[in-house]
Protein backbone atom coordinates (compact mmCIF):
# COMPACT_ATOMS: atom_id res chain seq x y z
CA UNK A 1 0.00 0.00 0.00
CA UNK A 2 1.19 3.51 -0.85
CA UNK A 3 0.29 5.92 1.94
CA UNK A 4 -0.18 9.59 1.08
CA UNK A 5 0.36 11.30 4.42
CA UNK A 6 -2.67 13.35 5.43
CA UNK A 7 -1.47 16.21 7.59
CA UNK A 8 -3.91 18.77 6.24
CA UNK A 9 -1.52 20.47 3.83
CA UNK A 10 -1.97 19.10 0.33
CA UNK A 11 -4.15 18.03 -2.56
CA UNK A 12 -4.09 14.34 -1.72
CA UNK A 13 -6.84 13.46 -4.17
CA UNK A 14 -4.89 14.38 -7.29
CA UNK A 15 -1.89 12.31 -6.20
CA UNK A 16 -4.03 9.31 -5.30
CA UNK A 17 -5.96 9.55 -8.57
CA UNK A 18 -2.74 9.50 -10.60
CA UNK A 19 -1.32 6.57 -8.63
CA UNK A 20 -4.54 4.60 -9.10
CA UNK A 21 -4.53 5.47 -12.82
CA UNK A 22 -1.06 3.93 -12.96
CA UNK A 23 -2.41 0.79 -11.32
CA UNK A 24 -1.09 1.28 -7.78
CA UNK A 25 -3.12 1.01 -4.59
CA UNK A 26 -2.93 4.22 -2.57
CA UNK A 27 -4.80 5.81 0.29
CA UNK A 28 -4.57 8.92 2.48
CA UNK A 29 -3.77 8.30 6.14
CA UNK A 30 -2.50 9.86 9.33
CA UNK A 31 -2.60 6.56 11.20
CA UNK A 32 0.89 5.85 12.63
CA UNK A 33 0.44 2.08 12.21
CA UNK A 34 -0.50 2.42 8.53
CA UNK A 35 2.46 4.75 7.99
CA UNK A 36 4.92 2.26 9.46
CA UNK A 37 3.41 -0.62 7.43
CA UNK A 38 3.36 1.32 4.12
CA UNK A 39 5.20 0.09 1.07
CA UNK A 40 5.89 3.68 0.00
CA UNK A 41 5.17 7.05 1.61
CA UNK A 42 4.30 10.29 -0.15
CA UNK A 43 4.45 13.57 1.77
CA UNK A 44 2.49 16.19 -0.19
CA UNK A 45 2.17 19.83 0.73
CA UNK A 46 0.67 23.17 -0.26
CA UNK A 47 0.95 26.20 2.02
CA UNK A 48 3.40 27.55 4.58
CA UNK A 49 6.41 25.80 6.09
CA UNK A 50 5.56 26.63 9.70
CA UNK A 51 1.98 25.43 9.44
CA UNK A 52 3.17 22.20 7.80
CA UNK A 53 5.58 21.45 10.63
CA UNK A 54 3.03 22.40 13.28
CA UNK A 55 0.47 20.08 11.68
CA UNK A 56 2.93 17.20 11.53
CA UNK A 57 3.52 17.61 15.24
CA UNK A 58 -0.13 18.36 16.07
CA UNK A 59 -1.17 15.06 14.50
CA UNK A 60 1.80 13.23 16.12
CA UNK A 61 3.15 12.25 12.71
CA UNK A 62 6.80 13.35 12.89
CA UNK A 63 7.91 10.41 15.07
CA UNK A 64 6.08 7.63 13.17
CA UNK A 65 7.32 9.08 9.89
CA UNK A 66 10.89 9.03 11.14
CA UNK A 67 10.42 5.48 12.42
CA UNK A 68 9.02 4.39 9.06
CA UNK A 69 11.74 6.03 6.96
CA UNK A 70 14.78 5.31 9.13
CA UNK A 71 13.64 2.38 11.28
CA UNK A 72 11.87 0.42 8.54
CA UNK A 73 13.67 1.84 5.46
CA UNK A 74 10.40 2.82 3.75
CA UNK A 75 11.05 5.09 0.74
CA UNK A 76 9.46 8.52 1.03
CA UNK A 77 8.77 11.17 -1.62
CA UNK A 78 8.17 14.78 -0.56
CA UNK A 79 6.27 16.89 -3.09
CA UNK A 80 6.54 20.72 -3.20
CA UNK A 81 6.09 21.86 0.43
CA UNK A 82 6.54 18.18 1.32
CA UNK A 83 10.07 18.44 -0.07
CA UNK A 84 10.78 21.69 1.79
CA UNK A 85 9.94 20.19 5.20
CA UNK A 86 12.66 17.60 4.60
CA UNK A 87 15.14 20.44 5.17
CA UNK A 88 16.46 21.72 8.49
CA UNK A 89 14.71 25.10 8.44
CA UNK A 90 13.13 27.69 6.18
CA UNK A 91 13.44 31.41 5.56
CA UNK A 92 9.64 31.39 5.47
CA UNK A 93 9.24 30.76 9.20
CA UNK A 94 10.73 29.78 12.53
CA UNK A 95 9.79 26.13 12.96
CA UNK A 96 12.38 23.37 12.70
CA UNK A 97 12.08 21.13 9.67
CA UNK A 98 12.34 17.35 9.73
CA UNK A 99 16.06 17.69 8.99
CA UNK A 100 16.30 14.55 6.86
CA UNK A 101 18.28 16.43 4.21
CA UNK A 102 21.10 18.84 5.10
CA UNK A 103 19.53 21.87 3.49
CA UNK A 104 17.85 25.21 4.12
CA UNK A 105 14.65 26.28 2.39
CA UNK A 106 15.21 29.72 0.82
CA UNK A 107 13.10 32.16 -1.19
CA UNK A 108 13.42 32.64 -4.93
CA UNK A 109 14.82 36.14 -5.46
CA UNK A 110 15.10 36.99 -9.16
CA UNK A 111 16.26 40.57 -9.76
CA UNK A 112 13.56 43.07 -10.72
CA UNK A 113 15.13 43.67 -14.12
CA UNK A 114 14.73 39.97 -15.03
CA UNK A 115 10.96 40.34 -15.29
CA UNK A 116 10.55 36.99 -13.54
CA UNK A 117 7.80 36.74 -10.96
CA UNK A 118 7.55 34.98 -7.62
CA UNK A 119 5.92 32.54 -7.21
CA UNK A 120 7.38 30.60 -10.10
CA UNK A 121 4.31 29.10 -11.75
CA UNK A 122 4.16 27.00 -14.90
CA UNK A 123 6.05 24.43 -16.92
CA UNK A 124 9.86 24.39 -16.80
CA UNK A 125 12.58 22.10 -18.08
CA UNK A 126 14.75 20.36 -15.52
CA UNK A 127 18.26 18.94 -15.79
CA UNK A 128 18.93 15.58 -14.14
CA UNK A 129 22.28 15.72 -12.33
CA UNK A 130 22.64 12.00 -11.57
CA UNK A 131 20.79 8.72 -11.85
CA UNK A 132 18.48 8.08 -8.90
CA UNK A 133 15.30 6.08 -8.26
CA UNK A 134 13.42 9.17 -9.53
CA UNK A 135 15.34 9.79 -12.76
CA UNK A 136 17.84 8.34 -15.14
CA UNK A 137 20.41 10.69 -16.69
CA UNK A 138 19.23 9.46 -20.09
CA UNK A 139 15.72 10.82 -19.40
CA UNK A 140 16.48 14.40 -20.53
CA UNK A 141 14.73 16.54 -21.61
CA UNK A 142 12.05 16.57 -18.91
CA UNK A 143 9.37 19.17 -18.15
CA UNK A 144 7.38 19.55 -14.97
CA UNK A 145 4.77 21.90 -13.56
CA UNK A 146 5.96 24.24 -10.79
CA UNK A 147 4.09 26.46 -8.32
CA UNK A 148 6.43 27.69 -5.58
CA UNK A 149 8.21 30.64 -4.00
CA UNK A 150 10.87 28.67 -2.06
CA UNK A 151 13.39 25.93 -2.85
CA UNK A 152 15.99 23.78 -1.10
CA UNK A 153 19.58 24.99 -0.91
CA UNK A 154 21.50 21.80 -0.17
CA UNK A 155 24.64 21.88 1.97
CA UNK A 156 25.87 18.75 0.17
CA UNK A 157 25.59 18.89 -3.63
CA UNK A 158 25.63 15.08 -3.70
CA UNK A 159 22.01 15.17 -2.51
CA UNK A 160 20.85 17.17 -5.55
CA UNK A 161 19.08 14.93 -8.07
CA UNK A 162 17.91 17.58 -10.55
CA UNK A 163 18.04 21.33 -11.10
CA UNK A 164 15.99 23.98 -12.85
CA UNK A 165 16.81 27.48 -14.12
CA UNK A 166 14.76 30.49 -13.02
CA UNK A 167 17.18 33.37 -13.37
CA UNK A 168 19.57 31.18 -11.43
CA UNK A 169 20.00 27.41 -11.22
CA UNK A 170 18.19 25.96 -8.21
CA UNK A 171 17.73 22.48 -6.79
CA UNK A 172 14.36 21.03 -7.82
CA UNK A 173 14.85 17.43 -6.68
CA UNK A 174 16.81 15.67 -3.95
CA UNK A 175 17.66 12.05 -3.33
CA UNK A 176 19.47 10.72 -0.25
CA UNK A 177 19.15 7.02 0.41
CA UNK A 178 15.43 6.28 0.67
CA UNK A 179 14.54 9.98 1.10
CA UNK A 180 13.46 11.79 -2.06
CA UNK A 181 11.84 15.12 -2.82
CA UNK A 182 10.69 17.16 -5.79
CA UNK A 183 9.83 20.86 -5.85
CA UNK A 184 7.46 20.49 -8.81
CA UNK A 185 4.10 18.74 -8.94
CA UNK A 186 4.29 15.31 -10.64
CA UNK A 187 0.52 14.90 -10.21
CA UNK A 188 0.07 17.90 -12.55
CA UNK A 189 2.87 17.04 -14.98
CA UNK A 190 1.17 14.55 -17.33
CA UNK A 191 3.42 11.83 -18.73
CA UNK A 192 6.54 13.23 -17.06
CA UNK A 193 4.87 13.04 -13.67
CA UNK A 194 3.48 9.60 -14.39
CA UNK A 195 6.94 8.31 -15.28
CA UNK A 196 8.43 9.75 -12.09
CA UNK A 197 5.76 8.29 -9.82
CA UNK A 198 6.01 4.94 -11.57
CA UNK A 199 9.77 4.90 -11.01
CA UNK A 200 9.38 5.89 -7.36
CA UNK A 201 6.93 3.06 -6.69
CA UNK A 202 8.70 0.39 -8.71
CA UNK A 203 12.40 1.18 -8.35
CA UNK A 204 12.89 2.58 -4.86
Amino acid sequence: MIVVVDYGMGNLGAIINMLEYLGFEARPSRDPEEIVRARRLILPGVGSFDRAMRNLRLFDLATPLEDAVFGHDIPVLGICLGMQVLSQRSEEGVERGLGWVAAKTVRLTPPAESGLKVPHIGWSDIAVTRSTPLFDTADDPLRFYFAHSYYLRCLDSANVAASCDYDRTFCCAVSKGNVHGVQFHPEKSHRFGMDLLRRFVQET
